[in-house]
């Protein structure tokens, strides 16, 4: 920990210390604010903002910015994906061939109506339309990372100076509002439909039971989960090496997942091991792994945004994400979830699309993760949303971006 130019800069292992510690802080305040808890609010979303707020307020009284070294964070999202990718099956991605098909229908329509949305309001302000943009897929769907991307290329060549700030400001926003959306909007509409999934005594995708907690998990059982995690990691890197040679550039992570997806369906169940076990898919050990990355993941996301500089842009970008945020539910409601099947994966899948429509793919993965350890799994929706989010968002993206700041 070191305090250069009045910024406190936090060393790798105490910013996963504290990660872990805002997770804790999460899970207090969770337990102890009731609508939290019924509304199915992330720990890690309640921990981070909180702290995120803390940090500003340090800021506002010291002048003293903090900043955190969030290497550890970027290993622990890839360790989150690889877990989705051991965990499923090709029976179910078969069996989700064609509510993938229309939830990408859906999410790609969606973006088009995220882009319009953010123009017709930057407009209102007589805003150039890459502001708009900015307030769009750049930096909602996109994230942080596609933001980070765009904004010099649009400060450049259409004259908004200022781009990375909006970009950031928008992601950020976007990711607070999508971390409190999905949870929700599951439980209304679990609720108004009295709905149940199909096996509740089924192992989840993210998370433990009680009666699995009470049995408790061996630690080879754990090991032997993170060394089949390593394994696919390391597929799943040199399957990312062998693409970008070939001038495709995906995320580590999308890779690691798809090598756990191949892996679990392409060796024998009883295929001889190392470590004297079966490939541990959908074990409570894989199950809380996933969930300790998570989680950790999220909060040390939130709790290292900078609020503090995003006050100047509070208006414009205010105005936009209000209008993103009314859309966005509307068309989780009344399309997502009726198209989906209106069923409880139906429900689910709209706690994830929450996260994705304003958020990114790790918020996705957390409300849904919130929902289920509550109401029961959904193994259809821990497949198709991180496909469709991780995957397919990223590819249409960059087609949209550049389509509309040349028409319009």
């Amino acid at each position: 920990m070191e305090l250069v130019d009045k910024v406190l800069q936090i060393e790798q292992f105490l910013t996963v210390t504290l990660g872990i510690i805002v997770l804790f802080v999460g899970k207090r305040l969770n337990d102890a604010v009731g609508f939290l808890r019924e509304f199915s609010i992330p720990e890690p979303v309640t921990g981070g903002l909180l702290f995120s707020v803390l940090f500003g307020i340090v800021y506002a009284a010291t002048g003293v910015a903090v900043q955190f070294d969030l290497a550890a964070r970027d290993i622990l999202l890839v360790y989150f994906f690889t877990t989705i990718g051991i965990n499923a099956s090709f029976k179910d991605l078969l069996a989700g061939g064609k509510p993938l098909v229309i939830l990408l229908t859906i999410t790609i329509a969606y973006m088009v109506v995220q882009n319009l949305t953010g123009i017709s309001v930057a407009a209102l302000f007589d805003l150039p339309t890459a502001v708009g943009l900015l307030g769009g897929t750049v930096s909602l769907i996109g994230g942080h990372g596609t933001a980070i991307a765009w904004a010099p290329r649009i400060a450049e060549d259409h004259g908004v100076s200022n781009a990375m700030e909006v970009g950031i400001a928008c992601a950020t926003f976007g990711l607070i509002l999508a971390s409190l959306m999905g949870g929700p909007i599951a439980k209304f509409l679990i609720t108004r439909h009295k709905l149940t999934p199909d096996k509740p005594a089924e192992i989840l995708d993210v998370g433990t039971t009680k009666e699995q907690r009470k049995e408790g998990i061996g630690s080879l059982d754990f090991l032997d989960a993170v060394l089949a995690i390593h394994i696919s990691g390391i597929v799943g890197l040199l399957l990312n090496e062998g693409l970008a040679e070939l001038g495709l550039k995906l995320p580590l992570f999308v890779t690691c997942l798809f090598s756990g997806i191949l892996i679990t369906n392409l060796i024998p169940e009883k295929f001889p091991r190392f470590s004297g076990r079966r490939w541990p898919s959908r074990t409570p050990s894989m199950a809380l792994i996933a969930d300790i990355a998570l989680g950790t993941f999220l909060a040390m996301s939130l709790m290292s945004m900078q609020l503090w500089t995003l006050i100047d842009l509070a208006g414009p970008i205010f105005s936009i994400l209000t209008a993103q945020f009314a859309i966005a539910v509307v068309i989780n409601v009344f399309i997502v979830f009726r198209v989906m099947g209106r069923n409880y994966d139906a429900a689910v899948v709209c706690s994830g699309f929450g996260g994705i429509s304003l958020g990114a793919t790790p918020t996705a993965m957390a409300n849904m993760s919130a929902v289920t350890q509550r109401y029961g799994p959904s193994h259809m929706a821990f497949i198709i949303v991180p496909l469709v989010a991780a995957f397919f968002i990223d590819l249409v993206n960059a087609l949209l971006i550049p389509f509309f700041l040349a028409n319009f």
